[in-house]
Parts: structure tokens; sequence; C-alpha cells
């Protein structure tokens, strides 16, 4: 029995676990010694990729051939994948047509579009129609502090409501780029996520992660959000040693999930918050690929 990860649908993903086949029939992960990983899941999905360039810098595998080797090499069967031209490109419908070609192009399946959409563009609803329909996204990623609008914004409000309409997945990110390495003419605060409770909670069938939005297991605002039932967040910027245990206080595995944000941080970062945590087999499976794949489109 052979299995493409990155076709696999949450109905597909329910299938196979119920006949008891997912680990049977799978090859196990060859993880390094270093930080060698509990388990053996055949699945793993980063859910924070990016392609194209970050334009301050080059980093290290920002190529797609180059990127979708090293997540390969990691293990990575899924890498839910942005462009970092989403953020700074004007011309949005140039961007998620590249974005969608170039995953279709590289990575052999691995790399799994999420549009852009900058709500104060014109027409941006005419982008979200074309990320759903024409280009069988199953989310968009939103950059509202580079974008320049906060989350009190009504326009804001409208694109959850219809991204939810359309069973997208949506993911917010909070945060792109370490302060102290930020051009000094182009310096971008942190995403206020203080309104989003009020809003996940008001918005019937939202589907939100917070990618790069947890930077530490501590706090009342982000231990609300996460107790929410439609909301979710990736561990690429969570800090502190055993971080994810401690986060686990405060919220359950089913509400995070493994993210890189390869290529702007090393992935062996992320895989080791996750080594140096005590984690049960299950909770490590949910971060891994189980609450990823929940929010799959059935």
């Amino acid at each position: 029995m052979t299995v493409s990860a990155a076709n696999v649908t949450r109905r597909d993903f329910l299938t196979l676990i119920s006949a008891g086949g997912l680990l049977s029939h799978a090859q196990p992960i060859q993880a390094e010694p270093a930080i060698e990983a509990k388990s053996a899941a055949p699945f793993w999905v980063d859910v924070n990729v990016y392609l194209s360039r970050w334009p301050f810098r080059r980093l290290r595998d920002d190529t797609p051939d180059a990127l979708a080797s090293m997540l390969r090499s990691k293990g990575i069967t899924q890498a839910w994948t942005g462009s970092f031209d989403g953020v700074f490109h004007k011309d949005i419908g140039a961007v998620n047509r590249r974005l969608s070609e170039a995953c279709a192009q590289h990575g052999d399946g691995l790399f799994i579009p999420f549009g852009s959409i900058n709500p104060l563009l014109p027409q941006w609803q005419d982008e979200l129609h074309l990320c759903a329909e024409k280009y069988q996204m199953p989310g968009i990623r939103l950059h509202p502090n580079y974008h320049g609008y906060d989350l009190k914004e009504a326009r804001f409000q409208e694109l959850l409501q219809r991204a939810a309409e359309r069973n997208l997945i949506v993911q917010l990110c909070g945060w792109l780029e370490d302060p102290r390495t930020q051009h000094p003419q182009m310096r971008v605060p942190t995403v206020n996520l203080a309104p989003l409770g009020d809003l996940a909670a008001s918005t019937a069938g939202l589907r939100l992660v917070l990618l790069n939005g947890v930077n530490s297991a501590a706090g009342k605002a982000q231990a609300e959000l996460l107790n929410l039932p439609n909301v979710y967040c990736d561990i690429a910027q969570l800090e502190s040693s055993e971080g994810v245990s401690k986060l686990l206080a405060t919220t359950t595995a089913e509400h995070l999930l493994f993210g890189s944000y390869s290529p702007m941080f090393y992935f062996d970062s992320a895989r080791l918050k996750l080594a140096e945590s005590v984690l049960t087999p299950q909770q490590e499976q949910a971060i891994r690929f189980g609450t990823a794949h929940t929010l799959l489109p059935a």
C-alpha cells in the first residue's frame, strides 16, 4: 500500500486510521540521531513554510528545489506554503498564481499553497474566490502588520467570514522578523492579537491558525485564545526550554501544529522543541500531523 501524504484529505486520513493501515504500511522517518524524534509517524506536516526570496538577505534553501530537498531529508511529508512575495508585492494576484504554479512544479506534491490576501486592496474578494476555486487552495495566509491594518478593521472581519464560508483555513502571521535584524527603514511591529478572541468566537465555521504568534508558554490572553475550539498555533516561535510541554499546561496538543518557519528559521530548531519536551505518543502525533489533518477540508 502506497500513500501520498501530500494529497491526503481529512477523509482519507480518517479512513486510513479506521482501517488500521496508517502505521503498519508506512516506512518510519529516519531522524537525525542528535535530535531523534520519540515516534516514527509516517506523516509529518509543516504548516509554516515560505517560497520566494526574503528581500533583505539571502536565506539558505530559498529556492523551491533546495527547500523541498531539505524538508524531505528531515522527514516532512506535507508543507503548507506561503510566499514572501505576498508580504511585499502589491500585485497579489500574480503572487498567488506564481505560488500555485511553483507548488505544482516543485517538490512532487510536498508544497500545499496558501494564498496571500490583503483586505485593503481593491477586489480582494475576487482574489479570495480564485484561491478557493481556481487554485484549489485549502487556506490563505494573512500578514496584517506588513499590509497595514489592525484586527479591528471591518474588512478584516469580513475576510474572516468570507473565508469561513468558503471552508478555507485562515493562517494569521503575527511576526516575521526579529526587530534586531529588521532594516532600519522597515520597522514592523508585532501584530496585536487581542481582538481575535471575540472575532474567532463569533465567526461560524472559522478555523484560525496563528503562525509565529506564540513565543511564550505564559499569558492569560494567549491561553484564552487557544482554549477556543477553532483557534490553533504553530510552535516555530515558541521560546524557552521544554516550551511545548509548558504550553500544554494551558491548552491541548489538538490545538498545536508543527511549524518550522523554513527557510527563515533553521528547521532543526523546531524539531528540537518536540524532542526536548516530555510528550505522550498521542500528543506528539497530534502536533506532528494529527491536528493538521483535522483542519483539512473533508
